[in-house]
């Protein structure tokens, strides 16, 4: 094959390399705008996984760069005049230009043909080429050209950065926060070579500004930088290799997505590879594994489907399914990292102290987990969670050792949880005329039972009409009194959990199906008239609601006055308002549902003073040693819906009315959504709320092992974990993680205690013969 590389930085070289050297018959070429062996940039950083695929694939160039990298294992925070480090991350370091002088030597060697100072414009320039590689970088031509088909999706990131380096070595990766009376600075600070340390400073574009940094050269740039951060530098300088750039160099990162990665231009086959395809933000250093990955995956793709001009397309298409699946995994690792430097100064600084603030920085991508620091550095996770439980007020165990986060208590008003973890609140469709019946007794008190802090029946009707389904519990009357009086004695005596409540209105959502029989479908018969913000349906098909006049909101107030005199009279510990989903009250908050003219509908304010006149009502007569929740659709996953910025607000209206906690959803206000999911999805939006409104949180969603509980909690993304689905699949989900991970601490049902011996012995026996034939 004739291949044209255009671009010579990681990918372009690497892939020239790989294909040379796989099948010495191709005609490879790497054409360079720069000149030979003359290249800008700092230090680059990848990852040692990335280092053991280069030993693999061409192991001459793996040695090339290991007797010039420099590896570090150690991070070290400095942070409100502290120094705290912890180590087992595993990075190496090497300068930009010795790593592509490493690779242009080996292209030589191998008899890659490399044309240096020729400025590409466009891959016709190549008619002769069966595979062009456009490797020309985040500004690539190539992709540009052919924007309708690759389809380039380009976001400018906010912060502020400029990339230095100073003759100061670094022995870790050396995150250094600095608050100026405009804002904080952050620098990432990591020593490539023997001489030199790569010296990135970030802020927001807000603080940049403040200083008038936007006004300043790059020299005053650099001194400005040299005074911030100069205990750090003990009084080295600052240096600049971006002389070439107009103004003070400082950048805005662009995320790059691209929905399609090849294209064939009726004589060659065009692929994008490295920086033109994909961007993954300096935060988790993963720009040069991207590119390294995506050379090496190509490279295999012809390996497994045959070296041969015939079997591009195939090729092409297997490269592209592939590498797409790990990107996208890069990318959203690299966004939550890089959204945590965007917000770092407004969110955490300021309020976190120093080892939770360490932990947060940490965990930012949320790739890496608590036991995953576990295993990186045991002892210093192990003082951390001594230094967690110790203000969270737990007691160390009689052998010394101390809970987990997720074990440790959480007081909140005149209640205690002994643990975090909360039975969500999930529809169980089982309930006849509201009344809870057996079921409801056996299913709650079983998962009380099995460790969980607090149980919450499904959201609880104030009215017949406030139904979702027929099957939807209650508690319009004293009859239904009854029947939750005898769940929550029971949770009361037998177990050591707490129980609370969630009171709502189904609203347009309302006379539906129960779920197995057609989850929102509207009921052929039995429904009853339906209210709401607005008069829109929630299916084309659903019955249309009557937008609420005053007499009807005068008449909910009282329905959810009345159930919560019951509650209280009752004994449950904890009420939570039901404010999410799209049901009465969330149909107020969000604009896709609430298109009132009157003093109900409008900006926020107006939308959110039906649900806090009710929220008022209810506080007014719940116990004031006793906290009240309030569930929020943090997001609405639509278009002109609400976002978490909208949430936020909602968030500071209902704690200034008195919330404890806000239980942080999202979604299922409009059927047309389009919710992104993944593992912990919705905990941004409670990290968000909590450590900007400075209110406690639920967070919910995607919350399955002990290890996503604790990481939540451990980095102050939240309060409190709701579980919902591994609760319906094991009612002892709570007894069953603590003993999977070695936790003793946490308590068994007398009844049940002899159990837990075997127990943990079988997972010890598994975990022994794992891998074994």
């Amino acid at each position: 094959m004739r291949i044209v590389c255009i671009g010579g930085g990681p990918a372009g070289l690497y892939f020239a390399l790989l294909m040379k050297r796989q099948h010495p018959d191709h005609h490879v070429t790497v054409v360079e705008r720069n000149r030979a062996f003359d290249t800008f940039g700092w230090g680059v950083v990848f990852s040692d996984a990335t280092m053991q695929s280069m030993r693999r694939w061409d192991p001459e160039t793996a040695e090339a760069i290991e007797v010039s990298f420099n590896h570090w294992d150690d991070i070290e925070l400095v942070f409100k005049g502290r120094k705290i480090r912890t180590s087992g991350h595993g990075f190496v370091g090497i300068g930009r230009r010795k790593m592509l002088n490493i690779l242009q030597e080996r292209c030589l060697e191998l008899g890659v043909e490399l044309l240096f100072e020729r400025d590409v414009e466009s891959d016709a320039e190549f008619a002769d080429a069966d595979l062009i590689i456009a490797s020309d970088g985040v500004n690539s031509r190539i992709r540009n050209k052919y924007a309708e088909v690759f389809r380039p999706d380009m976001v400018m990131r906010p912060n502020r950065y400029i990339w230095l380096g100073t003759n100061k070595l670094f022995d870790a990766f050396t995150f250094d926060f600095q608050r100026t009376e405009h804002g904080w600075f952050q620098s990432h600070i990591y020593r490539f070579d023997d001489t030199t340390s790569t010296f990135i400073v970030e802020t927001t574009d807000e603080v940049f500004k403040a200083h008038g940094l936007d006004q300043m050269d790059q020299d005053q740039s650099i001194a400005f930088c040299e005074k911030l951060f100069a205990e750090t530098l003990d009084g080295q300088s600052l240096m600049t290799n971006a002389r070439h750039m107009r103004g003070s160099a400082w950048l805005n990162f662009g995320r790059l997505i691209c929905d399609k990665w090849s294209h064939f231009n009726g004589r060659s086959h065009v692929v994008l590879m490295g920086d033109s395809a994909h961007t993954a933000h300096f935060a988790i250093g993963s720009g040069t594994k991207l590119a390294i990955d995506d050379a090496i995956e190509l490279t295999r793709q012809f390996d497994i489907l045959g070296h041969d001009k015939a079997n591009i397309p195939a090729v092409l298409a297997a490269y592209e399914d592939v590498r797409r699946i790990d990107v996208a995994r890069i990318q959203n690792a690299a966004r939550n990292a890089m959204e945590w430097f965007e917000v770092v100064g407004t969110r955490y600084a300021d309020t976190l102290e120093p080892e939770q603030f360490m932990y947060s920085m940490l965990t930012r991508s949320q790739r890496i987990s608590h036991e995953n620091l576990r295993l990186r550095d045991k002892d210093w996770l192990e003082g951390f969670e001594r230094w967690f439980a110790e203000r969270a007020g737990a007691e160390p165990m009689a052998n010394g050792a101390v809970p987990p986060p997720m074990f440790t208590p959480f007081k909140i008003r005149g209640l205690t949880l002994r643990n975090r973890i909360v039975v969500s609140p999930m529809a169980m469709y089982s309930a006849t005329d509201g009344l809870a019946g057996d079921f409801h007794l056996v299913h709650l008190g079983s998962r009380a039972m099995g460790g969980a802090a607090l149980v919450f029946p499904e959201m609880t009707c104030v009215s017949a009409d406030a139904r979702i389904t027929p099957g939807c519990l209650g508690l319009w009357n004293d009859e239904q009194a009854q029947a939750f009086k005898r769940i929550v004695d029971f949770v009361h005596h037998q177990t050591p959990a707490k129980i609370g409540l969630q009171l709502g209105h189904a609203g347009r959502k309302g006379a539906t199906k129960l779920a197995w029989e057609g989850i929102d479908q509207p009921l052929a018969e039995g429904g009853w008239p339906l209210i709401s913000a607005s008069a829109l349906p929630y299916l084309p098909h659903s019955q249309t609601p009557r937008e609420m006049t005053r007499a009807d909101m005068d008449r909910v107030i009282q329905d959810f006055v009345r159930a919560t005199e019951r509650a209280r009279d009752i004994g449950f510990d904890i009420l939570e308002l039901h404010a999410a989903h799209g049901y009465l009250l969330s149909s107020f908050l969000s604009p896709l549902t609430n298109t009132r003219t009157d003093d109900y509908g409008g900006d926020h304010a107006a939308r959110a003073r039906f649900p806090l006149e009710v929220f008022h009502a209810i506080r007014k007569i719940w116990p004031e040693d006793k906290p009240i929740s309030v569930r929020l659709s943090t997001h609405d996953w639509h278009e002109s819906g609400n976002t978490p910025e909208d949430a936020a607000i909602f968030a500071r209206l209902y704690k200034e009315a008195g919330a404890d906690l806000i239980d942080c959803s999202s979604g299922q206000v409009v059927k047309e959504e389009r919710p992104v999911y993944g593992r912990l999805f919705q905990t941004p939006f409670s990290d968000k709320i909590r450590n900007e409104i400075q209110v406690p949180t639920i967070a919910v969603g995607a919350i399955s092992e002990a290890d996503h509980a604790n990481s939540i909690i451990a980095a102050g993304r939240a309060d409190l974990c709701a579980v919902a689905r591994p609760h319906l699949a094991d009612p002892s989900f709570v007894l069953h993680e603590a003993a999977r991970i070695g936790y003793d601490g946490q308590p068994w049902p007398k009844q049940y205690h002899s159990a837990r011996a075997q127990y943990v012995n079988n997972l010890a026996r598994a975990a022994t013969t794992a891998g074994k034939p």
